[in-house]
């Protein structure tokens, strides 16, 4: 599912028009967004949490050449489902 698919879904589901869920949709994902980048937690009870998540700082080898490099620290956001969305994905 792309998202206009998921904009008609929830057109369909709400009995808005797909303009309104559109809105609906991209105001709701620009706050999980700018929440997850000030490194708040988003966290929809049955359905999952988003955070930002550190990662350390490894060694990595190029494949081309078998050159082993760092690879730096850096924040990368990551998701967790929650145990309602597991269940009804099974």
């Amino acid at each position: 599912m792309n998202k206009n698919e998921l904009i008609s879904a929830v057109a369909e589901k709400t009995g808005l028009s797909k303009k309104d869920s559109e809105k609906a949709l991209n105001a709701t994902l620009d706050a999980i967004t700018a929440a997850v980048a000030n490194g708040e937690k988003v966290q929809l009870i049955g359905f999952g949490t988003f955070e930002l998540r550190e990662r350390a700082e490894k060694q990595a080898r190029n494949p081309r050449t078998g050159e082993t490099m760092t690879v730096p620290a850096c924040k990368a956001p990551a998701f967790k489902a929650g145990q309602a969305f597991k269940n009804a994905a099974k």
